[in-house]
């Protein structure tokens, strides 16, 4: 808008703002009578008065870091002068737990689902090829592709795919490791995904993921809906191939069986994701996202929050809204054990904001995960589940997972997640099978250079031509017809299968 101010300080605390534009030098900021002392790019950090070298920088009321050297108003502050600190983070438990929330109205109160026979929901009808092992992966790329041409499925429409799953584990680990238990965690979690009408296991045979110990200690067994096939016992690649084209032929007319129906919302399990996070992502696409989350979860349904390293620094806007100690007890020890985990690799978890996001303008952990957190919304803290563990407490949720977006989102997946909500500042390309992916834009100029793969643009917020509780409203209405079978942009240009990654832990042996 052209009476849009040029930058914006989120809170009064705050000693910086952000340029909300490509800023050159002696552009007026418009507040404190401070001008840009040097060029400053849009989404990135300028002083509004002197720092001196040691202080707190703030920006959303909090410190994201602190001065290296004296910072004069109007100038830039990022990476050359600004460095993380350690999280000051208040660690009390409720203290501040959220009451009625103040949502905006929105009529939807179900969506048109896919009853199974067991009562569970599926937004989505797929028929997936699993492996055990990275071994068996070109096996299951072949059956897949016998019906990726066009035409392939045009007799049964109700099948939105044939999907191959595959990935770089399932052996070089102990039969009985936590690097394996956790693989057959989260393979299991697939396996029973609603959204799957039915699944080939494919296995080499001499894996230490062997398909028989995965479904037992899973609590699944071989049936009409999932078919496990050994490619040493079947006589090879060419006969598994054929094998398993001719069990999913078998299996399309029973899978097609199916029409959607009003459902509750409450059978909604969604994901909330971010990746190639930017300057604007904290206050205009991930606060709406909240606001979606909020909504959902009045109506019974859940949404869970991930990525254990993208919260450090903001825990504290989570803990004070536990429902019990117990929550935010275990909250607190994934983020002990994330200290620790990244210190025995020589790693800090400061590290984890990428180039794309120091260009896009955030600095340090504690900068990004304020931004990150907002996803949450205001709900109360329900639960916190470890990774690809079954999400079974409706509400607002957290999974342990870490900060890389594909092994997050197959973690929440794994957990039932039936769709995902993904937010963008710098354009992340992505998809999950069998689960629907929305991508939203943060800024405009993404939105406009990236529209075939963006789903909503938040941007309009940052544009003054929406508030985050009315692009709140856009998304939450979005997730419902999304559910209801409305196909997003990532489904259209065909991803979501090797976007596939289950957190590989511990040593390959």
């Amino acid at each position: 808008m052209s009476n849009r101010p040029s930058v914006l300080q989120l809170q009064p605390t705050d000693n910086v703002a952000i340029a909300l534009e490509d800023l050159p030098p002696g552009a007026e900021l418009g507040m404190a009578e401070a001008i840009a002392a040097e060029a400053i790019p849009r989404g990135h950090k300028v002083a509004l008065r002197a720092i001196a070298r040691g202080e707190r920088v703030r920006k959303y009321g909090q410190v994201i870091g602190e001065a290296t050297a004296a910072i004069e108003a109007g100038r830039h502050v990022h990476v050359h002068n600004l460095a993380f600190c350690p999280s000051e983070a208040d660690h009390s438990i409720g203290n501040s737990p959220p009451g009625e929330l103040s949502l905006p109205a929105s009529p939807h109160t179900t969506f048109m689902g896919l009853r199974r026979s067991d009562g569970r929901v599926a937004t989505r009808n797929y028929i997936g090829v699993v492996t055990s092992v990275n071994c068996a992966n070109t096996v299951a790329r072949l059956i897949a592709d016998q019906f990726r041409f066009p035409g392939a499925l045009a007799e049964f429409p109700n099948v939105d795919g044939i999907v191959a799953l595959t990935h770089a584990q399932g052996c070089a680990a102990g039969s009985d490791s936590e690097a394996t238990d956790l693989l057959r965690r989260t393979i299991g979690g697939y396996l029973g995904h609603p959204n799957f009408a039915a699944v080939l296991v494919v296995g080499l045979g001499c894996e230490s993921n062997q398909i028989d110990r995965l479904l037992d200690q899973q609590g699944l067994a071989a049936d009409a809906r999932i078919r496990p096939f050994v490619i040493q016992e079947m006589g090879g690649t060419a006969r598994t191939v054929q094998g398993g084209v001719g069990q999913i032929r078998e299996l399309l007319p029973d899978a097609n069986r199916v029409a959607r129906e009003p459902v509750p919302l409450s059978h909604l399990k969604l994901g909330l994701q971010c990746g190639g996070s930017d300057g604007f992502s904290g206050f205009t696409a991930n606060p709406a996202l909240g606001v979606a989350s909020d909504l959902l979860v009045v109506r019974g349904g859940t949404s869970i929050l991930s990525e254990t390293p993208e919260i450090y620094g903001a825990e504290h806007t989570l803990l004070s809204r536990a429902a019990s100690r117990e929550v935010g007890e275990k909250l607190l020890g994934l983020l002990s054990w994330w200290e620790t985990y990244a210190a025995a690799s020589k790693e800090s978890l400061d590290n984890n904001p990428s180039p794309g996001n120091k260009e896009g303008g955030l600095t340090t952990i504690l900068e990004k995960s304020l931004g990150a957190a907002a996803k949450g919304g205001r709900s109360e803290l329900a639960a916190v589940y470890g990774y690809a563990e079954p999400v079974t407490k409706p509400g607002f949720v957290f999974m342990d997972t870490p900060g890389y977006d594909p092994v997050s989102v197959t973690g929440q997946v794994a957990g039932g997640a039936n769709l995902i909500c993904f937010t963008t500042g710098r354009g992340s390309c992505f998809g999950c099978k069998p689960a629907p992916s929305l991508k939203l834009a943060t800024n405009t100029p993404l939105y406009r250079r990236m529209e075939d793969d963006m789903d909503l643009n938040c941007g309009e917020v940052m544009d003054g031509a929406a508030t985050v509780a009315e692009m709140g409203t856009r998304i939450f209405d979005l997730i419902v017809d999304t559910a209801s079978g409305r196909r997003t942009k990532s489904e259209v240009l065909g991803y979501g299968g090797d976007e596939f990654a289950p957190w590989q832990l511990g040593a390959t042996l």
